[in-house]
């Protein structure tokens, strides 16, 4: 995928994977993008380690990895952000 397939794809996956974890008001655009492109990243490191496949292009099943990336790695923020905040406190 060319850098701006990758972009749109971000902008997609990461928009989704916001609107699923509940996060989508603190987020902006490129947020989204860098989500959804860590996201894919993400989702097709684990899925190789599990043996289901990687992110191959802009289709439905690299969709859903790169969605369960992002949303895997907006939980992690989210959890990082509550153990910051609690430990100020």
């Amino acid at each position: 995928m060319g850098i701006i397939t990758w972009l749109i794809f971000g902008a997609l996956v990461g928009w989704v994977a916001s609107i699923i974890m509940k996060r989508n008001s603190e987020m902006g655009s490129i947020a989204n993008i860098v989500v959804g492109v860590i996201g894919a990243g993400l989702g097709g490191w684990i899925a190789s380690l599990l043996g289901i496949g990687t992110v191959t292009g802009f289709n439905f099943y690299s969709l859903l990895i790169a969605l369960a990336g992002a949303c895997v790695l907006l939980l992690v923020i989210g959890l990082v952000q509550k153990a910051t905040k609690t430990e100020k406190h």
